[in-house]
């Protein structure tokens, strides 16, 4: 939405210089800003290293907010009884885009997930919000200062650094499904959204898919009442299945062409959004955009975090482990695409990928370097020629040792110099077992190598030291997926 939106400012700028220069003006004081993080800076996780090619992962954390401080939002949200009372954050996502802008991760922690929250210091009035040791439900953190302290509470949870928020109201989520001709969406049976006692989004669809725009697809992102189990879990997933569909009609839609239309878009756009100060201009969000475009929908990733019930079954924690086994994938950069260490299995078969699909194994030349010398160990004599040989029966006949090479990893490696021998480099990683992480760019090769490290000094087969696999618990989605229909509790059916 944004690109288009700078596309309409292009045209005005070079039409109309003096006009145009007013009109950036005036949508960027359309932007509403506030402080990125609320909490101590000293307890803030530290920000996600570049790697061998200078490129760092992104971190944005996206926020719903069910604010009734207007009268548009009042009539949009209901709960008159709520009106001017501290927003909460109903909707929290964590976007991460990998460092290479290969893939994107996007993971929703429930709204009744309990936490126990951080200090955080109100920017406008000062107001010091001590740290918790009860346990509150998430959606609070909003109310403690800002979307800054919903940063700072994520940060705490996850030792994962965020770069960025953007934080959008009831208001902001109609104008958007308006200005982009609807989303579709899929239910299994006729539902509605409405129980005897005023409980309900609303929310009345027939089966099958239906495009939702304005309040309607409000209401799909509200609806807790209707699908599945009627929990927040179910309506994550739908959240997920509205997202995933509206990134695939952004990139589709042919109707915004017209100067209107992309006005229209431009004024949404901005008017309905709260960002951060590092994003608090149409060109820095502009920038954002071009970002997050170079990721394919079939290389986005929506899950929620792993949740167990808390004891009084209504509420939901972090299920132990698992949680944190995500989390650390944030953290490592690892892609949550399902099978991505066999993303090079895929490109053989002609599959898409960032970078084009993979030559035939046999017209991959391949470098091995033996780097499993250690501070205490000296290298295993012969190494790189075993391994050398191992891809060679494997059908990569071009592999070939460098015995010039006296090196030390730690952890074996697959490196490639440019984009487009990337997919060739999944494609040897994949042939041995080493995880799509440790497939890294680097100006310190000429083609692809494979650095054999400390972790793998005998055997032929390769066992990373850390398990990669996302966890069983974390219900995934992605983004290319179009069948993905929600199902309707048998109570909502009409």
């Amino acid at each position: 939405m944004l690109r288009w939106s700078a596309a309409l400012l292009s045209v005005l700028v070079l039409g109309t210089a003096g006009a145009g220069y007013l009109y950036y003006r005036h949508l960027n004081g359309n932007i509403k800003k506030d402080e990125l993080s609320l909490g101590d800076m000293k307890d803030r996780p530290a920000k996600s290293q570049a790697n061998a090619a200078g490129q760092t992962p992104l971190n944005i954390l996206v926020i719903g907010s069910d604010a009734r401080d207007n009268a548009e939002n009042q009539e949009l949200g209901g709960a008159k009884e709520t009106f001017n009372t501290a927003p909460r954050a109903d909707v929290q996502m964590l976007v991460h885009l990998s460092a290479d802008r290969s893939d994107m991760s996007v993971v929703s922690m429930p709204r009744d997930t309990l936490l126990q929250f951080p200090k955080c210091t109100d920017p406008d009035d000062g107001t010091v919000y001590p740290a918790t040791t009860s346990l509150r439900m998430t959606n609070d953190s909003l109310g403690r200062g800002g979307p800054g302290c919903t940063v700072a509470t994520w940060e705490k949870l996850t030792g994962i650094h965020i770069d960025h928020f953007v934080m959008v109201d009831f208001a902001g989520v109609v104008s958007m499904a308006d200005a982009i001709g609807g989303v579709p969406v899929c239910v299994n049976d006729n539902i509605y959204s409405y129980t005897s006692d005023g409980h309900g989004s609303g929310l009345k669809l027939e089966k099958g898919t239906t495009y939702v725009q304005g309040e309607q697809a409000l209401q799909w992102l509200r609806t807790r009442y209707g699908f599945e189990d009627n929990t927040d879990i179910a309506r994550a997933k739908a959240q997920h299945q509205y997202m995933n569909a509206m990134v695939r009609q952004l990139r589709d839609n042919a109707t915004l062409s017209s100067p209107n239309k992309l006005r229209k878009l431009a004024e949404t756009a901005t008017e309905t959004l709260t960002v951060d100060e590092g994003l608090g201009s149409v060109k820095e969000l502009y920038d954002l955009s071009l970002e997050l475009r170079k990721v394919s929908p079939e290389h986005i990733t929506m899950t929620t975090m792993p949740w167990v019930y808390a004891s009084d079954g209504n509420r939901v924690l972090p299920k132990p482990g698992d949680s944190e086994q995500l989390f650390r994938l944030i953290r490592e950069d690892t892609s949550l695409e399902a099978d991505s260490g066999d993303k090079g299995e895929e490109q053989d078969t002609g599959s898409p990928s960032p970078s084009g699909p993979a030559a035939a194994d046999g017209e991959i030349s391949v470098l091995v370097q033996n780097g499993t010398s250690t501070d205490t160990e000296a290298p295993v004599s012969e190494r790189a020629s075993a391994i050398a040989e191992l891809l060679v029966g494997k059908g990569f006949t071009q592999a070939a040792t460098d015995p010039s090479a006296t090196l030390s990893e730690d952890e074996t490696l697959v490196r490639y110099p440019s984009a487009d021998l990337k997919a060739d480099a999944e494609r040897v990683a994949a042939a041995v077992g080493i995880p799509a992480r440790s497939v890294q760019q680097s100006t310190d090769v000429s083609g692809v190598t494979l650095v054999v490290g400390a972790d793998w000094r005998s055997g032929t087969k390769y066992t990373a030291q850390d398990d990669d696999s996302v966890p069983e618990s974390a219900d995934t989605l992605n983004g290319s997926d179009t069948s993905a229909c929600m199902t309707v509790n048998p109570d909502y059916t009409w």
